[in-house]
């Protein structure tokens, strides 16, 4: 496997990898779980220094369970740690101090949380006007703004649960969609303050919030409802508006999911496989005809698709440009040949647990710039790798820093 990209150092000839959009910025996370950690790798992956303050025993998501056991390696690589007690004053002056030479802070705490601290915007921006300070909440300010949020709850009560499942049987989305998506809007916000701050000199606050990212999602059906009149029903039960548009189970087993959303798609679709006698059926010419067909005629494409393996499906649907795909599941795409070969899977160092120091293969983000994938520039930290690094650079002498930690107000690495 080869080797994760290491940091570049400052003496190496320059790169056009290292000219990253956000270089020379600097970003200060007070986060953890998802949505603020993804705010930040956004801006990490396209070039800004990012700085994720943990507290002296550890962000917890280096050591969950189950399905969180991907968080913090996924959402933070390209970042430095620092460990700081935030109820120790010499933590907190610190804390402080580390927020004044920042151009971004990222926070997702409770509201208030910091503002008891005095690490609030309103605080902070007296004596840093440019600060750009994003807050990742569960819901933005009115009757709700108070409620405890997770992705679940806003999936929950903001629809996207009810369309996801069945009738009576709601379901949440197979993955932290509102999470990571919270997190990519604060960065947008983020962005678009910078491009403001170059044209006023002011920084401002930018507030995204769970629930208002899930009613974003399900906005496309609260505007069919206008539109029509008619609810929408959960994705299982939907009215389809393609007439071949299903999951279909080949002979060995498989299941392969399988589109044509035009008449000519449906043509080659009859051609190649042979079917010319549903061309000749006059209530299947059009696509509107066969939505209206679907429950005679799914049956039948089901026997017939069935009687060939999902490899020999794929090869044909692949072969006459028709909408296909095999059903995979997660761990599958780490051999991927498409991101394997397009560069969209890079080794990175697990950081923490029983793997910790071997290599593991992550996701970038999906986007080219200039040509090029935003890659690993550092794996993901090792707790309090860096906060010896970044507090000598505020100011703070070797024995200062060994000070505070021999009272707990700071951790380095052991």
């Amino acid at each position: 496997m080869t080797p994760p990209l290491s940091p570049a150092s400052p003496t190496s000839e320059p790169s056009k990898r290292q000219q990253l959009p956000l270089s020379g910025l600097r970003v200060v996370e007070f986060s953890h779980m998802v949505m603020g950690p993804t705010c930040g790798l956004v801006l990490a992956d396209l070039g800004a220094e990012v700085i994720k303050v943990e507290p002296v025993d550890g962000d917890r998501t280096r050591h969950l369970l189950g399905a969180g056991a991907g968080f913090f390696p996924l959402f933070n690589r390209n970042k430095k740690s620092v460990a700081l007690d935030l109820r120790h004053p010499r933590g907190l002056e610190a804390a402080l101090r580390l927020a004044g030479s920042a151009d971004v802070v990222v926070q997702n705490f409770k509201p208030g949380s910091l503002a008891k601290l005095g690490l609030d915007y309103a605080t902070l921006h007296q004596t840093n006007p440019g600060l750009i300070y994003v807050n990742h909440t569960g819901f933005l300010p009115g009757p709700y703004e108070h409620r405890s949020a997770l992705d679940e709850v806003v999936q929950m009560m903001g629809g996207l649960a009810y369309m996801t499942g069945r009738s009576g049987d709601p379901l949440r989305a197979g993955a932290s969609v509102n999470d990571i998506m919270g997190g990519m809007f604060g960065a947008i916000g983020a962005l678009a303050a910078l491009m403001q701050r170059n044209q006023t000199g002011q920084g401002q606050e930018i507030d995204s919030a769970l629930f208002e990212n899930n009613v974003f999602l399900v906005a496309q059906h609260m505007m069919q409802f206008a539109v029509t009149g008619q609810p929408a029903a959960p994705m299982p039960e939907r009215i389809h508006s393609w007439g071949v548009y299903d999951i279909f189970t080949a002979r060995d087993g498989e299941q392969v999911f399988l589109a044509a959303v035009s008449d000519a798609q449906w043509v080659r679709l009859c051609t190649v496989f042979g079917f010319d006698d549903l061309l000749q059926v006059e209530g299947l010419r059009s696509n509107n005809d066969r939505v209206r067909a679907r429950e005679r005629m799914i049956p039948q494409l089901r026997e017939r698709f069935g009687r060939l393996d999902a490899s020999a499906l794929a090869a044909r649907f692949e072969a006459e440009g028709l909408p296909f795909a095999r059903i995979e599941r997660p761990e599958n795409l780490l051999h991927d040949p498409h991101l394997l070969a397009s560069g969209g899977l890079q080794p990175m160092k697990l950081p923490d647990g029983e793997r910790a120091g071997e290599d593991a293969l992550v996701a970038l983000l999906p986007l080219r710039m200039g040509g090029e994938r935003l890659g690993v520039r550092a794996d993901a930290p090792r707790f309090a790798a860096h906060t010896a690094q970044v507090l000598l650079g505020l100011g703070y002498t070797a024995a200062e820093v060994q000070a505070m930690a021999s009272v707990g107000a700071l951790a380095t690495e052991s």
